[in-house]
């Protein structure tokens, strides 16, 4: 494929200069980009690579001097991020799939797939499900009974998708993911260890031995459009209602989202996030990497956790999160500081003790 640098430039609504009727193939780090690629140079520290290339149009920062870059044409953008997206997205390499349905598939007859729809070697379609149009389905995914696939889905190898499961229009699912799987539900016959430390924070050791009997999952799940799952991450069935997942919410790699979980819209959830089960997040909601939310728990609207924050209790709307256990960022940060202080602090008051203890003898 291969764009003039006028059209990408319109496609991004930004500003160009130059030979706009230049072709690119690909984009490219400056230092290696050749003369029929777009140079990424979007920040004036990749300004030098530039010369170690042999690119003949850049993406610039804006004001960038291109002539004096020795370039042929520049498109200048002021969000160079927000510019990425739009960039990788027009030279995207799709799945490489033949049209139609893969001669091994296994389909259910009582399913109902769009003709349009590109279904994989080897992958399982059970009754009455139903795929929307523009569906791209790789290899090896198992969909079962009842489920639905809104248009232009992309599930990659590997994928399960579980009984009466809904899926949005848009739907990015990676390698190995899960929808619908068992919730984690189990319980005693008599109230035993784990509800007595959570009631009264000790064990007392009188409880007797018992098996867990398991709740059984009669919900599913229900994903809005445009939502992207991440590989081996995996999103469980609900106990009576559905779990459910807003418009536009991003869950990276190893991800698990418990039994009932209800995530609004546009969340973005970063890899080895945990929410436990019937948690309750707002829009906008971002957790970062290993952050974790317990069960029952009602996160507000555009609350932001940073790295590793375990959020024991209900958070507000519009907080800034931080630390085990999760306190507002700022205290974390005073707290943290403290910590970093307490050696210091231990030996002044242990050379205050030998002070005192030297007035004690001499008295």
């Amino acid at each position: 494929m291969s764009y003039t640098i006028q059209e990408i430039a319109t496609a991004l609504g930004a500003k160009s200069a130059g030979r706009i009727d230049l072709s690119v193939t690909r984009a490219a780090e400056p230092a290696s980009a050749g003369p029929g690629d777009l140079a990424l140079a979007m920040d004036p520290t990749y300004a030098e690579d530039l010369a170690k290339g042999s690119a003949r149009a850049a993406v610039l920062w804006s004001g960038a001097d291109w002539k004096a870059l020795g370039l042929e044409a520049a498109i200048f953008v002021t969000r160079p991020r927000y510019a990425l997206a739009g960039i990788t997205a027009a030279f995207e390499r799709p799945p490489e799939m033949l049209p139609g349905i893969h001669p091994t598939a296994v389909i259910d007859p009582s399913a109902s797939i769009a003709p349009d729809a590109h279904i994989g070697p080897f992958t399982v379609i059970g009754a009455h499900v139903v795929i929307g149009g523009k569906v791209r389905i790789e290899g090896q995914v198992t969909i079962a009974e009842h489920a639905r696939i809104g248009d232009n889905a992309l599930l990659h190898s590997g994928m399960r998708i579980g009984s009466r499961v809904v899926i949005g229009n848009n739907f990015i699912g990676h390698y190995n993911s899960v929808i619908g799987g068992d919730g984690f539900s189990f319980v005693t016959p008599e109230p035993g260890a784990v509800e007595e430390a959570r009631r009264e924070f000790r064990i007392s050791g009188s409880a007797r031995p018992q098996s867990y009997a398991r709740i059984s999952s009669n919900g599913s799940v229900r994903v809005g459009n445009d939502v992207e799952l991440g590989v081996c991450s995996a999103i469980d069935k609900g106990t009576i209602a559905d779990t459910f997942v807003g418009d536009g919410t991003k869950i990276d790699n190893h991800v698990q989202i418990g039994h009932n979980v209800r995530l609004g819209r546009d969340c973005m959830l970063c890899g080895h996030t945990a929410v436990a089960g019937s948690a309750v997040l707002g829009d906008r909601v971002v957790l970062g990497g290993k952050a974790g939310v317990i069960d029952h728990l009602v996160i507000g609207d555009d609350v932001i956790a940073a790295a590793s924050t375990m959020i024991l209790s209900n958070v507000p709307a519009g907080r800034l999160m931080m630390g085990y256990p999760a306190m507002p960022l700022e205290r974390n940060v005073e707290s943290y500081k403290a910590i970093r202080r307490l050696p210091r602090l231990v030996q002044k008051v242990a050379d205050l003790q030998k002070q005192v203890s030297k007035l004690i003898e001499n008295s």
